[in-house]
């Protein structure tokens, strides 16, 4: 049977399930075996992130206004008699960074593999993310277990290139030889 899969603009609705000791996410397989943590939590906006992210942005405001002010010879002034180039960057700036700090929080499920993956699944409520987490812990103690379900969104992080190469003394890469 082929996984249940529904696009639309708002959501994407994802068959989330269990069979012979796979874990199907989409289209995307995991074996249970290599699952290394499932949880569910409330996905909340990182102030921290936000307000360097938004110190950024301003310093890079600070910096086009002052090119700017440069090439038209301190025409790009701020007041009543000049440009308001600035000002209007920086409510850009603020703005983009409010929108960062009201988000709505949303009740993620991650589920991480031994290879450094994680694939993020999100439904209306964090109850219903910590059913289907313990469905997953379920099927990894218990080889006849099995579930379907649909969840409405999904995301998998790939980190680092297809071949990941870290540490080892004297290690220098892949050789062709």
């Amino acid at each position: 049977m082929p996984p249940l899969v529904s696009k639309s603009r708002r959501r994407r609705v994802l068959e989330l399930a269990v069979r012979r000791r796979m874990l199907w996410v989409g289209s995307a397989a995991v074996p249970l075996h290599n699952i290394t943590s499932v949880e569910a939590y409330k996905d909340q906006p990182d102030a921290g992130a936000i307000l360097l992210r938004l110190l950024k942005w301003a310093f890079v405001a600070v910096l086009l206004y002052a090119g700017v002010n440069y090439l038209t010879g301190g025409e790009a002034r701020i007041g009543e008699s000049g440009n308001p180039l600035m000002i209007v960057l920086l409510l850009v700036v603020v703005g983009f960074a409010l929108k960062d700090v009201f988000r709505m929080s949303k009740p993620v499920l991650a589920i991480g593999t031994a290879g450094g993956n994680t694939v993020t699944v999100t439904l209306p409520t964090v109850d219903e993310l910590r059913h289907i987490a313990g469905q997953i812990v379920n099927a990894i103690d218990n080889p006849a277990a099995e579930f379907r379900t649909v969840v409405e969104h999904t995301t998998t992080n790939h980190f680092g290139p297809v071949v990941n190469i870290r540490g080892g003394r004297g290690h220098t890469g892949i050789s062709n030889n």
